[in-house]
């Protein structure tokens, strides 16, 4: 039986501020020592309280603003009541029913996937389990980090859109620069609830799955703490295939938290789901209310960037690209900044006071995009832009100069690879390497027509076949001639040129 999947979910996000949430302890454990990052605050210990950082209201709004949510101006914390080790306090400072931000949205293929809620929260310590042994090590260093955890409705409908719509999340909190949000250092890390329902068993109705008779509901299971893009869609899959087999063989799906396993390829049960009663929510009673005025929400309005969609539109509409290639340039911030600095250099080569430009607008700006994409992540993967730009080995100005040399064909593909190697390694001018290279492209030259009849006289049999009718051997031709040029033939006068000579 095939059945209906219904996916939400839930994305913590820790935030680049200078100290922690409620603190100021430095926030940035990576690579310090276990438990140096500490204070009584974080710790929990007696008697100490807690003082909202205010840059990270600053940043959820930003980001509610961005994903064009509703911003509630009386908001609060709570107390949410739970004990594991890594929790000092025996409760999580949260927020439950007063978010900040509610109603957002994520466009993600044309669709906008609704939002319930966008909430802060302190982080806990770190549990490592060390391999057989029978005790737990604590690092309190990410206690208090500031969290953001955004919640989605239940409205997505398959692996591959939870997949996608993670990593445009993970697009815009880069954008905004209030998370690096990297999976695999733990600072964005990804929850998923899934269930399974017959066909016309349920329905949508504000903001719940609800039964459209007597019959009882599939209840959801929620996988945790995955850790990267990929295992977002294996562990979803996975899921799907388990929660199908169970119900095929009138088997019960239990309400439980599970995790997933990247060494197994399947997720397993950790826990019995809690419900909202199981926390026993209160309002914090060491943090006052929140009042968020007009002023501050226009402020951060007035302060918002052009974010991945809306800059991948335009660069299909302005620079003429490929969906795909645009969706690619916009993914990174660092990176389309770049790009678009390389276009306005590639003004500057061609004469933009004519009609130059327009006429070569789009072969220049598609040359561009594809060597980015080709040849230059060779060197400078896609979210290393920012590095590139401070090496300044390969510079927007000498890549777009570059570009010009190869749209005016002055060299070909295989020299411009050479020169971008000779770029990436220790920077220069493309022109200054083609020269020392002596990689400039032959035209009509009477070195390339001499290179020309070396190849054809060195090989009559061939010259024969081809003008007996075997066509197919022109690119046998084309070869000899790349190599005994050493592939600095201008390809279309190469052509035009070994046609001429082999009908004669």
């Amino acid at each position: 039986m095939s059945y209906d999947v219904i996916i939400g979910l839930e994305i913590h996000a820790e935030l680049k501020t200078a100290s922690k949430m409620f603190c100021r302890c430095h926030n940035n454990p990576l690579g310090k020592e276990p438990n140096t990052a500490v204070c009584p605050i974080c710790l929990g210990h007696p008697g100490t309280l807690p003082v909202l950082n205010q840059a990270t209201v600053t940043m959820i709004l930003k980001l509610g603003l961005a994903l064009d949510g509703e911003i509630n101006l009386v908001s609060k914390f709570d107390r949410k009541n739970y004990f594991y080790p890594d929790l000092t306090k025996g409760y999580q400072i949260s927020q439950y029913d007063l978010p900040l931000v509610y109603n957002a949205q994520l466009e993600v293929d044309d669709e906008n996937i609704a939002i319930t809620r966008l909430h802060l929260e302190e982080d806990t310590g770190k549990l490592t389990h060390p391999e057989k042994e029978n005790y737990t090590l604590i690092d309190y260093n990410r206690a208090g980090t500031p969290l953001i955890e955004m919640v989605t409705e239940p409205v997505i409908k398959d692996a591959a859109s939870a997949k996608k719509f993670c990593q445009k999340y993970q697009q815009i909190l880069r954008y905004l620069e209030i998370s690096d949000a990297d999976m695999e250092k733990g600072q964005m890390r990804c929850e998923a609830n899934i269930s399974l329902q017959k066909p016309g068993s349920w329905k949508y109705e504000l903001g719940q799955i609800l039964p459209t008779g007597k019959t009882e509901l599939n209840p959801k299971v929620e996988i945790k703490n995955i850790n990267s893009f990929k295992a977002v869609e294996k562990a979803i899959n996975f899921e799907i295939a388990r929660q199908t087999e169970l119900l095929d063989n009138n088997q019960k799906i239990a309400a439980e938290t599970r995790g997933w396993s990247d060494s197994q390829n399947k997720t397993i049960s950790q826990r019995k789901k809690e419900s909202s009663a199981d926390y026993r929510y209160f309002p914090e009673p060491d943090i006052p209310p929140l009042q968020i005025s007009s002023e501050m929400i226009a402020t951060i309005k007035s302060q918002l960037i052009e974010l991945p969609n809306n800059k991948s539109r335009r660069f299909q509409t302005e620079y003429e690209l490929s969906a795909d290639l645009a969706d690619l340039l916009a993914s990174d911030k660092h990176l389309a900044d770049w790009y678009e600095e390389v276009i306005s250099e590639l003004r500057s080569w061609v004469d933009a006071s004519s009609d130059s430009w327009e006429r070569q607008n789009q072969k220049l700006s598609s040359s561009a995009a594809n060597w980015i994409s080709s040849e230059l992540f060779k060197y400078y993967p896609i979210n290393s832009f920012s590095q590139l730009k401070q090496e300044g080995r390969v510079s927007a100005e000498n890549f777009a100069e570059l570009i010009t040399l190869l749209v005016q064909d002055k060299i070909n593909s295989s020299a411009g690879q050479k020169i971008l190697s000779v770029m990436a390694e220790k920077g220069g001018s493309p022109i200054q390497i083609m020269k020392d290279l002596k990689l400039e492209q032959m035209d009509n030259s009477a070195e390339l027509i001499d290179a020309i009849k070396k190849v054809i006289n060195s090989s009559p049999t061939q010259a024969s076949d081809y003008k007996n009718g075997k066509v197919a051997l022109l690119q046998f031709f084309v070869g000899q001639v790349m190599a005994e040029t050493k592939g600095k033939a201008n390809p279309k006068v190469l052509i035009d040129e070994l046609k001429k000579l082999l009908s004669q």
